[in-house]
């Protein structure tokens, strides 16, 4: 079992910054690679980004692509999400989701920027 806890969503203002932390416990052995994703209610949920969990390689979606940063810290099983030049079309929940044996996903963490 890998258990994930979500934290650092908040109200920013556009162009402001926030930093989302998933850390990971349980069988976090198993992790092969970590993402985010987010969704605004009533649409579908949308990729922002993700990184292998022991080789390093990242990728993310062509909307945060320059403004975003997926890192990681293995010695705390923690993955992290800066957001810098946040937009209004950000504001969405962010999920954190983990693939090990199976896939698991955290808590959402509601991300709300104005204008």
């Amino acid at each position: 079992q890998v258990q994930l806890v979500v934290s650092g969503g908040g109200l920013v203002h556009a162009v402001g910054s926030l930093r989302l932390s998933c850390a990971s416990s349980g069988r976090t052995f198993s992790i092969v690679t970590m993402a985010w994703f987010r969704q605004v209610p009533g649409q579908g949920r949308e990729f922002v980004a993700a990184s292998s969990w022991r080789y390093g390689p990242t990728y993310y979606a062509d909307s945060v692509k320059g403004r975003f940063t997926i890192s990681r810290d293995n010695a705390k099983n923690t993955l992290y999400l800066q957001m810098n030049s946040l937009k209004p079309e950000d504001t969405a929940i962010y999920y954190c989701t983990i693939r090990a044996i199976d896939i698991y996903w955290g808590q959402g963490t509601q991300v709300a920027v104005s204008s």
